[in-house]
């Protein structure tokens, strides 16, 4: 357990020191901010959404290790879904980070490299930090105005 929580660990770093999709994307068609008061983190995120797939997806923003992370993660994990499956996929991370850390984990087949994050259950104060972005999408998805707030 000790060797896979390592694994997950350097992932998450690596993520952050070198996040994916870091960048605006100029021809975006939905596009939302999030902030976690918390902790300080701020991010857009910009999606391409073409006859209901994922094009594309970036994101600017600063924050937390945990944050910046989760949202390079994510972003890679989007592309070439449709709406559909990026709301299951959201469902399902959601569950997996929000599941009490005294109870067996949520099932975290199919997420693939998103199960990195698996671990912040063990810190409610964190839960905050990994699932910003996640807010974000969902009122990017959604074309919702105004700052997503974790708060």
């Amino acid at each position: 357990m000790s060797s896979l929580r390592d694994l997950y660990q350097e992932v998450i770093f690596d993520h952050y020191r070198r996040p994916r999709n870091c960048h605006a994307l100029a021809n975006a068609n939905h596009r939302a901010e999030g902030y976690n008061p918390l902790c300080g983190d701020r991010i857009t995120l910009y999606l391409r959404i073409e006859n209901g797939v994922v094009k594309d997806a970036g994101f600017e923003g600063t924050g937390c290790a945990i944050a910046i992370a989760s949202a390079s993660l994510m972003t890679e994990s989007l592309k070439g879904r449709s709406e559909q499956e990026v709301e299951a996929l959201f469902g399902s991370f959601h569950d997996m980070v929000t599941t009490p850390a005294d109870t067996p984990a949520a099932n975290e087949a199919g997420l693939g490299k998103l199960a990195a994050l698996s671990g912040v259950r063990e810190f409610p104060a964190r839960v905050k930090c990994a699932t910003l972005a996640w807010h974000t999408l969902h009122a990017a998805l959604h074309d919702e105005h105004g700052t997503i707030s974790t708060e």
